[in-house]
């Protein structure tokens, strides 16, 4: 059963006469537009209606994922991404509030939010981008298990999953390589990795990549604007090649788990559902979680703002603000 927000989007796209996933980007877009606007030209007319509008637009974007997580059962996604629209409204309040002693750090997370989806969807949208770290993935994770002597996989053939169509090989595709002219399914360029009898494991797609993770930790970097850009590009060093190598001894870990261990399940979830959506998940957030908390020494400025974001939760949730502990 739909909800209203599910409702009120395919009452748009079919009046415009465009896809549900169509629609739901374009929210994105208009959204990415103005808290983009909102955060480069702050002070100028507008700018923080641009933002009161924008972050609502942000919310229903992510929101709408949230049914895919369900059905993939996916927990953490599932928390996150339903829990996209109330924040975006509760920042969209926020900005309404007018100026305070936080609003550097509002401003802050505008540019936050607007330099980690950039990269992301820059690189969904260009086939070639998205296919190039694909592979990569694919082809760091059989690496390492062979560095590790559990090797014995074969990297299968780039394949695309159009909306609505079934999976085809990418040669036999002819679309545009460099800009993405059609609506992606959910598993859009994929690989499989197989194992030595031709049987496939594991699907290797975008998402895989830790590519949303590194986005993350880029717009956060990007967005501290009175940081010289040397500190910047350093902690971007720092943190980048770190996700990406902490990320192939998840993938092939998954990969040896899943194939090693098929028949394996604990209260009806199978091994590649538990260390996929359970076990590496967890282990990947709290890997954030030390990352961000080892970057705090580099650029004490992003832990000053994270401090005043997080201050109006722990408000509401009746604890002290995280701020006047440390005064």
């Amino acid at each position: 059963m739909e909800g209203p927000v599910e409702s009120l989007i395919g009452f748009f796209s079919e009046a415009m006469g465009v896809t549900e996933v169509a629609m739901q980007l374009i929210i994105g877009a208009i959204g990415l537009v103005l808290l983009g606007f909102a955060f480069h030209r702050e002070g100028e007319r507008y700018s923080t209606v641009s933002a009161i509008i924008g972050w609502p637009l942000i919310g229903v974007f992510f929101y709408l994922y949230s049914e895919h997580y369900v059905e993939i059962h996916d927990p953490v996604l599932v928390l996150m991404t339903a829990g996209a629209l109330p924040a975006g409204l509760a920042m969209s309040y926020w900005e309404h509030q007018g100026k305070d002693s936080g609003h550097d750090s509002l401003i802050w997370l505008r540019g936050c939010v607007v330099w980690s989806m950039v990269p992301y969807y820059g690189i969904y949208g260009v086939p070639n981008l998205n296919m190039a770290f694909v592979h990569i993935t694919a082809t760091s994770a059989n690496m390492m298990l062979e560095f590790a002597g559990l090797g014995g996989y074969e990297i299968g053939e780039m394949m695309i999953e159009r909306y609505d169509s079934s999976p085809i090989r990418v040669s036999d595709w002819d679309g545009n390589r460099w800009i993405l002219s059609e609506t992606l399914g959910e598993g859009g360029f994929y690989v499989s990795m197989n194992s030595s009898d031709g049987n496939p494991v594991v699907a290797f797609i975008l998402a895989c990549s830790a590519l949303q993770s590194m986005a993350v930790f880029i717009g956060a970097i990007v967005a501290l604007r009175t940081v010289h850009w040397k500190r910047r590009v350093r902690a971007l060093v720092i943190a980048l090649p770190t996700i990406h190598i902490l990320n192939v001894f998840r993938n092939a870990g998954i990969v040896w788990l899943t194939n090693t261990y098929p028949d394996w399940t604990v209260l009806g979830i199978g091994m590649f559902e538990f260390t996929h959506s359970y076990a590496a998940k967890f282990a990947s957030l709290f890997a954030m979680f030390l990352m961000a908390v080892a970057l705090f020494d580099l650029l004490p400025e992003l832990h000053k703002h994270i401090t005043k974001i997080i201050n109006p939760i722990t408000s509401v949730l009746g604890g002290d603000s995280v701020e006047s502990q440390h005064s």
